[in-house]
């Protein structure tokens, strides 16, 4: 139990010991109470705002109430001083031995530090990427592929069973023009002269598919009509390039669960069953389509469709699950996969591109529908990445079919600086991405500020180990004020996790690294104008190894929180 939870524990006994005393009602709703630090530190290193939630459903004075629970809380050994501010806010100030004592809980709890079983027997199935099995990742798709890595990884670590899901759309008219593309390079390979026409895939990565196709049929389907070799040559193109994406995810370290496939999703029935189950619901009816708002349409004619009852939860009008040839629309499909989806997991999540927003409000409509509101799902909107050098945007690769892939940045960069990189800004804010700054090393620059904090507790081993100091047993009372202000920092880990987790926002872990490696970088420079408050002391050894203690916390928790981001943490900067 780490020292958030313990105060929350607390809290809520002291809340018990007033109902049992009749000083407030037992059914009162708590959910809405907080433990966690006050904007201003000078307040407290506690806070809570347990009497402003309560006071009103109890029919009491919130300062009242808070007088009595600061009361129960300030008989408690870890407790300082506390005092009510305010109309009823509570502060608390914690002894430094308490602090001194969640610093040895940071290193007994190793890797495991900010763990949590908040997510215990809740499966969360995360959809992210799902890019057109079109050609290779490019820079448009690393965004979303890491932010929803991280996310997984953030949700694992917080208790939760995770599944990684790709959807593969394999059933549209893309995969179409994949295979007439994929059909030139096939002739190609056989000794034809060809040449790309606009609108097909021009990429140089369909050139190895086109061989293997030659290599494995001949020239069976050189001047076969389309209908002979649409659907095979469809199928060689989308597995190809599946195997392409894989690699490049992997660069990523990047590894899902399942992909499904939209062609066998439709070939097995799902999109009807969907149907059958909203309609017997009567969330689907067959209604007249209304022409597109906003828009004049000449040739509009109106046509009737079955439409699912999207404005009873928030659309702003029902949508068509079917086209009127016959065929299931996007949202149709979509509406399928979520049904499948939910049959597996409690909550689920979609990671998807910013063009995709306006498509949110009816995909949200549906899976509430589909679970009667049980399941709870978030969309997680990501905007596109711009990629810069020296402050100047990058052209576009020819080779590459007109965009830069994913594989070419993480070569040049590595794989760490890429991940990391894209967790430094919300997910739906715009994001320059200047090859150029992300490998400065400069404290503007969070991945290397990050990993220089690191990588100077691994020095620091290395120095004391030269300068001969053995830490056999440590003595944190050594530990000042001025040292006690960093653990108070380190021990948010575990709550930030939580809210990180809770909101579904992984780059909430980049922030708080920033700022845990400024915080140590602040400690460790106050020494180079002071002596006495430099880390290495060879004349004083227990001085030396209380603050190596400290240091090594703080190195922990900046690799747990790495690993949640899939970055290795630096023993060394070159």
């Amino acid at each position: 139990m780490t020292l958030y939870t313990r105060f929350a524990a607390h809290l809520d006994a002291a809340l018990d010991a007033l109902v049992a005393a009749g000083d407030l009602p037992g059914d009162l709703n708590r959910a809405s109470i907080t433990v966690e630090p006050p904007r201003d530190v000078t307040h407290g290193d506690l806070a809570t705002n347990a009497a402003m939630v309560l006071a009103k459903p109890a029919g009491t004075n919130p300062r009242a109430l808070a007088e009595k629970i600061a009361a129960a809380l300030g008989d408690l050994d870890e407790v300082a001083s506390v005092s009510v501010a305010g109309p009823g806010f509570i502060n608390l100030f914690l002894t430094d031995d308490t602090w001194r004592a969640e610093l040895s809980a940071i290193r007994d709890a190793g890797d495991d530090y900010g763990r949590s079983t908040r997510g215990a027997a809740t499966t969360v199935n995360i959809e992210y990427v799902s890019a057109n099995p079109t050609g290779p990742m490019h820079m448009g798709h690393c965004r979303g592929a890491v932010v929803g890595d991280a996310l997984a990884a953030l949700l694992e670590f917080s208790g939760h069973k995770v599944i990684r899901e790709y959807y593969v759309n394999d059933a549209g008219g893309q995969v179409d023009v994949l295979a007439r593309s994929v059909h030139l390079r096939y002739r190609e390979a056989l000794g034809a002269t060809v040449e790309i026409p606009e609108g097909l895939y021009p990429g140089d990565y369909l050139i190895p598919v086109g061989q293997a196709l030659a290599a494995e049929f001949g020239d069976t389907y050189a001047d076969a009509p389309e209908s002979e070799w649409l659907v095979l040559f469809r199928t060689k193109a989308v597995a190809a390039m599946l195997v392409l994406i894989k690699d490049d995810l992997a660069l990523l370290g990047i590894h899902h669960d399942l992909f499904s496939s939209e062609a066998e999703l439709q070939a097995a029935g799902k999109p009807e069953a969907a149907e059958h189950d909203l309609r017997a619901r009567g969330l689907i009816y067959d209604g007249l389509l209304e022409a597109p708002k906003g828009q004049e349409l000449e040739d509009w004619e109106p046509v009737v469709l079955p439409l699912f009852r999207s404005t009873q939860f928030g659309d702003d009008q029902d949508r068509p699950i079917k086209k009127s040839n016959g065929q299931w629309t996007y949202f149709g499909a979509d509406l399928a996969y979520h049904y499948q989806k939910a049959q597996s997991a409690d909550a689920l999540i979609d990671i998807w591109g910013a063009d995709h927003a306006g498509t949110v409000k009816r995909i949200v409509a549906a899976v509430a529908a589909l679970t009667g509101g049980k399941t709870r799902f978030d969309v997680k909107l990501v905007q596109m990445v711009r990629l810069m050098r020296n402050g100047e945007p990058i052209k576009m690769s020819k080779r590459a079919g007109n965009f830069v892939t994913l594989a070419d940045v993480v070569r040049e960069v590595g794989k760490d600086v890429v991940r990391f990189t894209m967790l430094t800004r919300k997910s739906d804010a715009q994001m320059d991405f200047d090859f150029a700054k992300v490998v400065e090393a400069s404290k503007d620059n969070p991945v290397f500020y990050v990993n220089y904090a690191h990588a100077r507790v691994a020095s620091l081993h290395r120095r004391a180990g030269e300068a001969g100091i053995v830490c056999d047993g440590v003595d944190l009372s050594q530990l000042d004020t001025e040292d006690l202000a960093l653990v108070k920092l380190a021990a948010q880990f575990p709550r930030i996790v939580d809210t990180a987790a809770a909101a579904r926002e992984p780059h909430r872990i980049a922030f708080y690294l920033y700022d845990l490696a400024a915080s140590l970088h602040a400690l460790w420079n106050v020494g180079n104008d002071r002596p006495d408050r430099r880390f290495l002391l060879p004349d004083n050894p227990a001085m030396t190894c209380a603050r190596l203690f400290l240091a090594d916390a703080i190195a922990q928790i900046i690799r747990n929180g790495l690993g949640i981001m899939g970055v290795e943490a630096a023993q060394e900067m070159k």
